[in-house]
């Protein structure tokens, strides 16, 4: 009589575990997919207005340096200076890297792991 009570505690007991599993791998399923959703997104915005700044960039680039042409009346003088400045850029964006890449690095990890 003891031991059928004991088996019947051990199957509610295993019962429990699985519905737990269950549950548990549901969840995580479901939260990795919202972190991969919001990344992908993310991604896709970042993507968009990168390729309409840089067209944008780009045509602003040219007409610097076509401007710069006409004023120095040589065309490959005026793309130099823009040539130029975008080296300058850059440099101090290659300097400036470690300040970049700690607000970056902190503001992802707050994404990743709130979503948790």
């Amino acid at each position: 009589m003891a031991f059928e009570e004991i088996k019947e505690q051990i199957d509610h007991v295993e019962d429990g575990v699985k519905s737990y599993v269950k549950i548990s791998l549901d969840f995580y399923r479901l939260q990795s997919f919202r972190s991969m959703m919001k990344g992908i997104t993310m991604a896709t915005k970042v993507l968009l207005i990168a390729g309409v700044v840089s067209m944008a960039l780009l045509f602003l680039s040219l007409s610097v340096a076509f401007w710069f042409g006409t004023m120095l009346d040589s065309t490959a003088q005026g793309f130099l200076i823009v040539g130029g400045f975008y080296v300058l850029v850059g440099i101090v964006l290659y300097l400036m890297r470690r300040k970049i890449e700690k607000p970056l690095l902190k503001k992802f990890s707050n994404f990743y792991f709130d979503e948790l």
